[in-house]
C-alpha cells in the first residue's frame, strides 16, 4: 500500500459515483421526503469530502487508493449460491438474518419464535413497508458530516437489519447478522446498514459475521448503530473473515444511556485492506463500555482500528484492550482516543494496545490518546509492540517441545486473553479453530489447551 493520493484525486474519484447514485435514487423514487433529503445531503457531503487520503491526519497511515480507483457494482438482485456454502457460516442455535452481496436472503434467514417485545426485520423491508419508522433514527448517531465512508453508506443504504427491543425484553438466543460476499464475476460493493435499539432494561446478544464464499475482490462498507437505553445490556460481537482480496471499511457507533452496559468484541482475520472506526458515546451516568479486539494478519494484509470513546457524563467507565498478531509483511494501525468532557467527573477509563510481530517486515503504528477536561478522573493508556520472548521459547524447548510448537503455544496464549472473553461458545470455538489451523503445529496447541 505505498501508492499515495492527493486531496484533489480523492474528490475526483468520489464524483465517479454520481451516475450510480442517480440510478439508485430512481430505484427508490417515492421514498418519504425526509429520507430522500438525507440521502442527497449525505451524497453531496461524500463528494465534497472525497475519498480520504494520506494527507489527512486520521488517514496518514491508511491509503485507500485501491478502493478509490476501483470499479465496484451494487448487486442488481439476490445472487444464486449453494445452500451448503451459506450454512457453513451459520452460528448454531441462533436467530439469523442472512445477506448475499448486501441483499437480504429470506430463504436462509431464521426469525421464528422471537419473544414478545423483540422486533427484527431487514432494513429493506422497513424501507418498503414502514419507512416512517426510520425518521429520527436512521443516521442519528453515526454522523456522516466528517466521514466519507459513512456518508456513502448513508446515501446508498438499502438493506441491513433493524432490531428493536422493547422495555425489559430479553432475547435469550444470539441474533446473527450474516453478510456473505459471493463469487460474482463483477466486483461487488455493499453498504449494510444495521440499526439496533435496545430499550430500557432489555438484553441482547448480537453477532455480526462478514465472510466471503470465494477468494475474490469485493468491498463492504457496513455501518452499525447501537443505542442502549437505561439499564440495557448488549453483548456485541463482530467477526470479519472475508477474502484476503476484499476491502472492508466499517463504522460501529454506540450510544449509551444511564447505567447501560455494552460489551463489544471485534475479531478481524480477513481482508486486504480493513478500516474499523469504533465510536462510543457514554451519555448517561453509570454507563459502562468494554471494547476488545483481536486481529491476526499475514501476507500483505492491512488493518486500521480507529477508536474513540466519549465520556459525556460523570461516573462512567470504559475499558479497551486490542491485541494484534502480525506475520510476514502485514501492517496495522491502532489509533485510540479517550475524550472526557468538562463535568464528566469520576470517569474511569483504561485503554491498551498490544501487538506481537512475528517477522521483521511486519509493522504496527500505535497512537493512544487522552483528551481530558475534568479534574477528578482515572484514565490510563498504553501501547506495546514486541516479539516472542526467546527465553520463554527456550524454556518450552527444554521441556521437550519443538521450536515451532513452542512458538505457537506462546502465540496462542497471547491471543487467548481475548478469545476467552467471547461468551458464545460456538463463536469462541470458531476463533480457536482458526488459530489451531493457522499456527504451525496447531494440533500440539489444541492438545495443550
Amino acid at each position: 500500500m505505498t501508492t499515495t493520493a492527493t486531496l484533489e484525486e480523492g474528490a475526483s474519484a468520489a464524483t465517479a459515483y454520481a451516475e450510480d447514485f442517480e440510478h439508485f435514487t430512481a430505484e427508490h423514487r417515492g421514498e418519504p421526503a425526509f429520507l430522500s433529503s438525507l440521502r442527497h445531503a449525505a451524497f453531496d457531503r461524500f463528494v465534497a469530502l472525497g475519498f480520504p487520503t494520506t494527507d489527512q491526519e486520521d488517514w496518514r497511515f491508511t491509503n485507500v487508493a485501491p478502493i478509490a480507483r476501483g470499479r465496484f457494482h451494487r448487486a442488481a438482485g439476490l445472487p444464486k449460491v449453494s445452500a451448503e456454502a451459506v450454512r457453513q457460516h451459520f452460528h448454531p442455535d441462533s436467530h439469523r438474518l442472512v445477506f448475499l452481496d448486501g441483499v437480504f436472503a429470506p430463504e436462509f434467514s431464521e426469525l421464528s419464535a422471537l419473544p414478545s417485545g423483540v422486533r427484527v426485520q431487514s432494513f429493506g423491508e422497513v424501507l418498503r413497508t414502514e419507512p416512517g419508522r426510520l425518521e429520527g433514527v436512521f443516521a442519528r448517531h453515526a454522523r456522516f458530516e466528517e466521514h466519507p465512508f459513512v456518508a456513502l453508506s448513508t446515501a446508498f443504504a438499502s438493506d441491513g437489519a433493524v432490531v428493536e427491543m422493547a422495555r425489559g425484553a430479553l432475547l435469550e438466543k444470539p441474533l446473527q447478522l450474516l453478510y456473505l460476499g459471493t463469487a460474482s464475476e463483477t466486483v461487488r460493493v455493499s453498504y449494510p446498514r444495521n440499526l439496533v435499539r435496545a430499550g430500557e432494561a432489555s438484553q441482547l446478544t448480537l453477532i455480526e459475521t462478514y465472510a466471503s464464499l470465494a477468494e475474490r475482490a469485493s468491498w463492504s462498507a457496513p455501518v452499525t448503530e447501537i443505542w442502549t437505553g437505561s439499564g440495557a445490556v448488549v453483548d456485541h460481537y463482530k467477526l470479519q473473515k472475508e477474502s484476503t482480496a476484499a476491502f472492508h471499511t466499517a463504522t460501529l457507533q454506540f450510544y449509551q444511556e444511564r447505567s447501560s452496559n455494552l460489551f463489544s468484541h471485534s475479531i478481524s482475520v480477513g481482508g486486504a485492506l480493513v478500516r474499523n472506526d469504533v465510536n462510543a458515546v457514554l451519555d448517561g451516568e453509570g454507563a459502562e463500555c468494554t471494547l476488545n479486539g483481536l486481529y491476526v494478519l499475514r501476507g500483505s494484509q492491512f488493518l486500521d482500528n480507529h477508536m474513540r470513546v466519549d465520556h459525556s457524563k460523570p461516573h462512567c467507565s470504559s475499558f479497551e484492550l486490542f491485541k494484534g498478531i502480525l506475520d510476514e509483511k502485514a501492517r496495522a494501525v491502532f489509533n485510540g482516543r479517550i475524550f472526557v468532557a468538562k463535568g464528566a467527573q469520576k470517569t474511569d477509563a483504561k485503554q491498551s494496545s498490544r501487538n506481537l510481530l512475528l517477522s521483521r517486515q511486519a509493522l504496527v503504528n500505535a497512537n493512544p490518546q487522552l483528551e481530558i477536561f475534568a479534574d477528578d478522573v482515572k484514565c490510563t493508556h498504553g501501547s506495546t509492540v514486541g516479539q516472542l520472548d526467546e527465553e520463554a521459547i527456550f524454556y518450552l524447548r527444554s521441556r521437550g517441545i519443538g521450536e515451532d510448537a513452542a512458538r505457537s503455544l506462546l502465540i496462542y496464549a497471547f491471543a487467548a486473553d481475548i478469545v476467552e472473553r467471547l461468551k458464545p461458545e460456538a463463536l469462541r470455538h470458531e476463533v480457536e479453530e482458526f488459530l489451531f489451523h493457522r499456527l504451525p503445529k496447531g494440533e500440539v496447541v489444541r492438545q495443550a489447551v
